[in-house]
C-alpha cells in the first residue's frame, strides 16, 4: 500500500525513489498509525436503541476528518522514506517522536472535531451536556496547535537531514533544490500552527474558535509556495 500510495505523486516528483520496499521502521510506523485510527473509533459501543444509533452516526463526519488528517501525515512520512530511504539514527529518532505525537494527539484530535460537528454538546441519559466550557476553548486550540506545529517541524527536520546527507544520497542539484522546497513548506505550515496558537491566546473567549480558521491558510500557502518554487526550478534547470 505504501508503494501504491507514493506512486500517486511519483510522476510529478523530480526526486527519484531511493527506497522501493517498506523498511522495518516503516512497518512499525504502519502499526502505530493503525493503532491511532483504532483509538479514534474504539470507544464507540454497539447502539442499544435507534436514538443511540443516530447519535453514533453523527460522529461519522468527525471520524472522516480525523482519518483524512492521519492519512495525510502517514502519506507524507511514506513519501519521505520512498524518496530518501534514510535509516540513520537521527532520522529514526525523528520518526519515533513523530509517531509518539500522533498517538498522544489522537484523542485531542477526535475531541476537537467531535465537539466542532456537534456544536460542543452530547446526549447523556436523555440530557444535553456540554463537552467543553467557554474558558476551556483557548486551551483546546492551543493543544491542537502545538501538535500540528510539532508534526510539521519534525517533517522539516527530516527534510533538512536529507539535505545534509545530499552527498551520501547522491542528490542531483535539482533534487536538492526540490528537497529544500519540501523542507520549507513544512516550516511554513508550522508557522501557521504558531499563528493559530497566538490567535487563540489573544482573541476574546466568545470568538476564540475563529483561531481555527487560520488553518484555511494552508491551501493558499501550498499553492503560492509551490507555484513560486516551480517557476524558479524550471528557470534554473529548464525542466
Amino acid at each position: 500500500m505504501r508503494v501504491k500510495a507514493a506512486n500517486l505523486t511519483k510522476k510529478t516528483n523530480v526526486i527519484k525513489w531511493r527506497s522501493h520496499e517498506p523498511s522495518r521502521i516503516e512497518t512499525f510506523s504502519d502499526a502505530v498509525f493503525a493503532f491511532a485510527l483504532t483509538l479514534i473509533i474504539v470507544s464507540l459501543e454497539v447502539p442499544k436503541s435507534f436514538d443511540e444509533l443516530v447519535e453514533t452516526m453523527k460522529g461519522t463526519l468527525s471520524f472522516a476528518v480525523c482519518f483524512a488528517l492521519l492519512f495525510n501525515i502517514w502519506n507524507s512520512q511514506n513519501i519521505f522514506f520512498r524518496r530518501y530511504g534514510l535509516k540513520d539514527e537521527y532520522t529514526i529518532t525523528l520518526n519515533a517522536i513523530l509517531l509518539f505525537i500522533v498517538l498522544i494527539y489522537t484523542y485531542p484530535l477526535k475531541f476537537l472535531f467531535v465537539s466542532l460537528f456537534s456544536q460542543g454538546k452530547y446526549m447523556l441519559h436523555g440530557h444535553e451536556m456540554h463537552m467543553i466550557l467557554p474558558n476551556q476553548k483557548p486551551s483546546l486550540m492551543v493543544i491542537y496547535g502545538i501538535g500540528f506545529t510539532a508534526i510539521y517541524m519534525l517533517f522539516y527536520l527530516m527534510y533538512r537531514r536529507a539535505q545534509k546527507m545530499a552527498d551520501d544520497l547522491k542528490l542531483t542539484p535539482e533534487e536538492l533544490f526540490e528537497s529544500k522546497t519540501f523542507a520549507n513548506i513544512n516550516i511554513l505550515c508550522a508557522g501557521i500552527g504558531i499563528l493559530s496558537i497566538t490567535t487563540a491566546l489573544l482573541l476574546p473567549l466568545n470568538v476564540v474558535g475563529a483561531s481555527g480558521y487560520v488553518y484555511f491558510l494552508i491551501p493558499v500557502v501550498y499553492s503560492t509556495w509551490f507555484s513560486y518554487r516551480g517557476k524558479k526550478r524550471r528557470r534554473l534547470f529548464a525542466s
